[in-house]
């Protein structure tokens, strides 16, 4: 089979070779994409190839990734995803809810559409089956190790099951469910993502334990009762995934008992503290513009309002897809307060402000 995939990847290669030859000046990918849109070598490229619902308000995309992709992200990474919509691309970052297979076509991520979120209700309600999609290789470190460990516990709430989700895939396929428990917190069962390939999981695995927790129901979840529902915790890895006040509170549990270098934490969203900058004149060296803003004005959003193609991700400084060369000036992460002041580093531009001139190499 692997002889075969090397005899076809080498006829496309030829293929795009003569386009070459025969397309001078214009690149082969001008040419090829009319052909296939997925026929890409400058970017990465993807076609949904279903939206499944999953609940009311959550569907699962299944996307079929084009030219240049391998199939070889960790059980728990995210990717990045950018849909078009009325002309611009909006970039967000999703976790890989499908486990990983190198022999697959797809790769599956799963939304919860939210009040706040535009393109997450885009993804859920409007995106349909054809749409040609931008992506973002695989990254993140909340991921399973392989092997997995003898004893697993993961602490999910609301949508935070979508990276869960592709370890338990993954551990199911591989045959290596070792002693898992799995609480799972959700407003009502309906909107419990998942809920019924949880239940056939445990079915098929007694070395998988299920606990479903409704918090509409039996209020919120309070850690003093984890000893009751999982006695053995401080002796199980564990992963948490969830809503920012879920998760900081179990962060502070694990330390309490000394426990964080066993606790895997992955957040959606971050809450961003640290004093605003001073604000100043933003410049953005390649693109020949600059904007002045004033000290909460995230140089991201300066970027946006001056008119510039800034890359975004999550937009809250966990998928470093907003990541450029500062060049020179000063500017300040809201998350820690920090300053980075050093000619030509890397920054978060989605999570630092001005503090005074600076110039940007975009």
């Amino acid at each position: 089979m692997a002889g075969v995939t090397s005899e076809r990847a080498l006829s496309w290669e030829r293929i795009r070779k003569t386009a070459d030859k025969l397309t001078t000046p214009l690149l082969p990918d001008d040419y090829l994409t009319l052909l296939n849109p997925l026929w890409s070598s400058r970017e990465l490229r993807g076609r949904v190839e279903q939206v499944i619902p999953e609940t009311d308000d959550a569907a699962t995309l299944v996307i079929r990734p084009g030219w240049g992709w391998h199939y070889d992200h960790r059980p728990g990474q995210f990717v990045g995803i950018g849909v078009q919509i009325d002309g611009r691309f909006h970039w967000r970052s999703y976790s890989v809810s499908s486990p990983p297979k190198k022999s697959g076509r797809t790769l599956s991520i799963t939304v919860r559409a939210m009040p706040e979120g535009f393109l997450s209700s885009h993804l859920v309600n409007g995106l349909e089956p054809g749409t040609i999609v931008r992506l973002a290789t695989p990254s993140g470190d909340f991921v399973l190790p392989d092997p997995p460990p003898a004893k697993s516990l993961f602490l999910v709430g609301g949508s935070g099951i979508t990276p869960v989700m592709a370890m338990l895939r993954t551990l199911d396929r591989r045959g290596t469910m070792s002693d898992v428990v799995v609480h799972y917190a959700s407003t009502t069962p309906e909107r419990m993502i998942f809920r019924d390939e949880l239940v056939t999981l445990h079915e098929k695995h007694p070395s998988l334990t299920v606990h479903q927790w409704f918090s509409d129901e039996q209020g919120i979840f309070e850690l003093a009762q984890l000893d009751a529902v999982v006695p053995d915790w401080r002796k199980r890895e564990t992963w948490a995934c969830g809503p920012a006040p879920m998760l900081d509170a179990i962060d502070g549990h694990w330390k309490a008992a000394d426990l964080e270098d066993r606790l895997h934490l992955e957040r959606f969203s971050l809450q961003l503290g640290g004093d605003g900058g001073e604000g100043g004149t933003v410049s953005f060296q390649n693109s020949l513009k600059e904007i002045e803003v004033d000290g909460a004005t995230t140089v991201l959003e300066a970027g946006e309002q001056a008119g510039v193609g800034m890359p975004y991700g999550c937009r809250v400084g966990i998928c470093h897809t907003c990541t450029v060369t500062k060049i020179s000036g000063t500017v300040r992460d809201l998350r820690s307060g920090d300053d980075y002041d050093q000619p030509n580093e890397q920054v978060q531009t989605c999570v630092t402000v001005p503090v005074g001139a600076c110039v940007l190499d975009i």
